[in-house]
């Protein structure tokens, strides 16, 4: 029996009854401890079996969550804008008095995406050595969008299967118009273009340095290049993969390269990146410099979908949810260890509830409460990392409320 077939409707409903944690995700979309606009007039989806979409839900509680959580038993559910008017009076209020006001900055980074380079695995797998690719991309944007935009608030999760989303809760972040959202996400992109074209990165003036922002991601990336695509991933070794990396060279250097190789017999990526520094060596130039940096960022840089981030009214899968696939729960994920984490170790829905089963035969009676069973679990380090996060949101929130600056001199 499949993952799937074994994730009963039964099994979701234990799981939403008492182990998922309504509390905390109340407190990191509310930012306060007491009910405000931002859990109020937020939409929530529900997807059903049978694929039965419902959009525009509203809550005024963690608890009213729950108790519609429970009742209508989602296979998951997602997280929308904050509205102008509860979403849930949608079809009572002026159209022109509905719209989206509040939304974090989102980002989403699918495994897909690296499908035209990663050799390990193919479309919906990934397994712990292409999740590198995920790892690097992580480091890069965090750093990134820490340094060049200021935000704090990033709470990375990982998607339950392949891939990871970043929200940004921020306040200037929350704030962000469509517009400028749009052009936040154009300048953190790199990679572009579609199966049909060779080069995807374009980000400089002819033979230009790059600029600094993406140097800066240059030097963390050039290991990550040495180690993931020379080494471990291998991706100029077959035949698709070489004519990609030679076409990504100024002709001549392309031409003396592929000659070289032959004649040196070399054919691991290791051995023909070898060739290449002796080419770059001996006949450099700021065209070939230019092209070997642009093809560390284009195998190494991180892959965006750029329509999530764009739109305020995008919906994203909610934390902790449970992939209907992989059965894996989408749990938070800390940026400083991300290379250390392992996608087939995250718990799932079914190993969760034999945990809780164990602690439960050990304990005589039920008083009916289950608002912290995750405590019982391997759900609990994540539970306690989203918390954590939503202490350090609270904490900013009270400053900007009595004035406190953040200035220290």
């Amino acid at each position: 029996m499949s993952v799937a077939e074994r994730i009963t409707p039964e099994v979701m409903l234990a799981f939403y009854r008492r182990l998922y944690p309504f509390k905390s995700i109340f407190s990191w979309l509310n930012q306060e401890h007491t009910p405000t606009r931002l859990f109020t007039h937020r939409e929530f989806a529900f997807t059903l079996a049978g694929d039965v979409y419902l959009r525009y839900n509203s809550f005024n509680s963690a608890d009213e969550l729950k108790k519609q959580v429970c009742n209508l038993n989602p296979t998951r559910f997602e997280i929308g804008p904050v509205y102008s008017a509860r979403p849930k009076d949608k079809k009572v209020v002026r159209p022109a008095a509905f719209s989206p006001k509040l939304r974090e900055l989102v980002f989403d980074i699918d495994m897909t995406d690296y499908d035209s380079i990663r050799t390990c695995c193919s479309e919906a797998d990934i397994c712990k050595r292409c999740w590198t690719f995920i790892s690097a991309a992580v480091h890069v944007l965090d750093k990134g969008i820490r340094e060049q935009f200021g935000y704090v608030h990033l709470l990375w999760v990982y998607s339950g299967r392949r891939g990871i989303h970043l929200w940004i809760s921020d306040r200037e972040a929350m704030e962000l118009t469509d517009e400028q959202r749009k052009a936040l996400v154009g300048w953190m992109t790199v990679i572009q273009g579609g199966k049909e074209m060779h080069k995807k990165v374009n980000v400089r003036q002819g033979n230009r340095p790059l600029p600094p922002s993406l140097g800066s991601s240059l030097k963390l990336l050039g290991q990550v290049f040495s180690d993931l695509i020379l080494g471990d991933q291998d991706c100029f070794s077959s035949k698709e993969g070489w004519e990609s990396l030679l076409a990504l060279l100024p002709q001549a250097a392309a031409e003396a390269l592929d000659k070289l190789c032959i004649e040196t017999r070399a054919e691991t990526s290791e051995e023909r990146w070898e060739v290449l520094r002796k080419i770059r060596r001996t006949h450099a130039s700021p065209a070939l410099e230019a092209a070997v940096e642009d093809i560390i960022l284009q195998y190494t840089y991180p892959r965006l979908d750029a329509e999530v981030s764009k739109h305020r009214n995008h919906l994203l899968k909610a934390p902790f949810c449970v992939h209907p696939k992989t059965g894996r729960v989408c749990v938070p994920v800390d940026p400083a260890t991300v290379d250390q984490f392992d996608p087939e170790k995250v718990p799932t829905v079914l190993q969760l509830l034999d945990e809780l089963n164990d602690v439960s035969s050990m304990v005589t009676g039920d008083n009916g409460a289950h608002h912290s069973d995750w405590e019982q679990t391997s759900l609990k380090p994540y539970v306690e990392m989203l918390d954590k996060h939503v202490l350090a949101i609270m904490n900013d929130v009270r400053k900007m409320k009595r004035g406190v600056s953040d200035y220290s001199w």
